[in-house]
């Protein structure tokens, strides 16, 4: 018998991440935005940009940043190589200068990275990493929004139970619940936009100061900054952020957030398409290894998944502020992955949001039938208040209790039951005891909430 084949661990298969675990964000668009080339693109581009912006202030000849702008070519890099050779320095950027002085070539490779830190390079690769993330991101908020707009008027006259603490509560809309959906996805959506509008540059120098940039013969080095981020579409920051760390902060709330504004819906999913349930559907589900009769919600699960990895990141992210000195040892190393890794939960749970928006299925017809579980008892909120003015508030409480107790004993509707009090003969027990007749407000806060654009 041959036993299986077991990998080299140094060998091919465990060069490249093949996102063999992360279902939830392999193949969209935040997966191609975040992978190792495309941080190899920014940190190229950061440092090309670099170049142009000296060249710009009169720091360097125009010729120098071309030929660091020609030489910054992520193909022409291995990021496999990089990654190793990091190890000795405790960042990519250090033996990345190295390779790119050398390709750029003697005549200005002392140009490359001139004045600069580590640190400049890489803060600035990503926010350029995360405004090209973001910028995949919002296109598909944009989609589940106008998917959820849609559901939320066409049944803003849907009755469903509402429920609380998992029991039928009173009952609602389903529109009121699809537009409470759209409106998570506007909140992560202005909080994505600003803070992907406020994403800064780094640059600062060895400490902070720009110290070495006027040795160069800046004689204004805080312009520099101003320039560098002219060339990257970029925020000039008032100061060098080193150990300022808001603007990886926001990122992180911002993203948490989005997160877990999507999650909110995909546990609603999740819930209302239980097979006892089965108010709504994924549009197309998918399916077990060992039971073909399923169609499990599978957008709906892996949104979920992200919702709750999401915090913990984010936790890290904060937890990286107390950063000490004017260079943190540490506390900026901790940040690189798990900013990565909400990037990318962020970005394909927007991506599944989108499809499961597009798709659901709602039945109606189901929801209406659910409103009838309790024997009409759903609607005893409605009937205090009206029988009380008839019958006295202590009679009221009372006969319901009362007849709550029967409408389960006896299997009867609670309207059944009303209908047998002789001082109740005069009203409309139909109308009071109907369910879809008691949704108070949430067609008009459904048509509130849709003039949110």
């Amino acid at each position: 018998m041959t036993s299986p084949a077991v990998p080299d661990p140094a060998g091919s298969d465990t060069d490249a991440d093949t996102s063999l675990l992360a279902p939830g964000w392999t193949g969209s668009p935040a997966a191609s935005a975040t992978g190792d080339r495309a941080y190899l693109r920014a940190l190229l581009d950061a440092e090309a940009a670099l170049t142009r912006a000296q060249a710009a202030l009169g720091l360097a000849p125009a010729e120098a940043a071309d030929a660091v702008g020609a030489a910054a070519d992520p193909a022409a890099f291995d990021a496999h190589s990089l990654a190793e050779r990091a190890r000795g320095g405790g960042n990519p950027v250090i033996p990345l200068v190295a390779d790119l002085t050398r390709a750029v070539g003697e005549t200005y490779g002392p140009y490359v990275h001139r004045g600069a830190t580590s640190q400049d390079i890489l803060d600035t690769a990503t926010m350029l990493v995360a405004a090209r993330t973001l910028d995949l991101l919002l296109p598909d908020l944009a989609r589940t929004e106008g998917a959820l707009a849609r559901l939320a008027a066409e049944h803003r006259n849907t009755p469903m139970p509402g429920r609380t603490l998992t029991q039928h509560a009173v009952p609602t809309v389903f529109g009121l619940k699809a537009a409470g959906w759209r409106a998570l996805v506007l909140d992560a959506r202005d909080r994505i936009t600003a803070v992907r509008d406020a994403l800064p540059v780094q640059l600062g120098g060895a400490a902070g100061t720009l110290a070495a940039f006027g040795s160069y013969g800046a004689t204004d080095p805080v312009a520099l900054p101003t320039a560098y981020a002219g060339e990257l579409g970029l925020r000039a920051p008032v100061l060098p952020w080193h150990t300022l760390r808001t603007p990886i902060a926001d990122l992180a709330g911002a993203l948490a957030v989005t997160a877990g504004a999507l999650g909110k819906i995909a546990v609603d999913v999740l819930t209302l398409s239980r097979t006892e349930i089965g108010e709504v559907a994924e549009g197309s589900g998918g399916g077990s290894s060992a039971m073909p009769h399923k169609a499990n919600p599978v957008r709906s699960t892996l949104i979920a998944a992200a919702a709750r990895r999401a915090p913990q990141l984010a936790a890290t992210l904060y937890g990286s502020l107390p950063a000490e000195d004017e260079r943190p040892a540490g506390a900026w190393h901790a940040e690189w992955e798990p900013l990565r890794d909400l990037l990318r939960l962020a970005g394909g749970a927007a991506r599944d949001a989108a499809e499961l928006a597009e798709g659901l299925r709602v039945h109606p017809d189901v929801m209406r039938a659910h409103l009838g579980l309790t024997h009409g008892l759903i609607v005893s909120e409605r009937l205090s208040a009206e029988l009380a003015p008839v019958l006295g508030r202590a009679r009221a409480k009372e006969l319901l209790t009362e007849l709550a107790a029967r409408a389960y004993a006896e299997e009867r509707s609670l309207g059944e039951l009303l209908a047998d009090v002789p001082e109740l003969r005069d009203l409309d027990l139909a109308d009071l005891t109907d369910p879809a007749r008691y949704t108070g407000a949430a067609a008009a806060l459904t048509d509130r909430a849709l003039e949110r654009r």
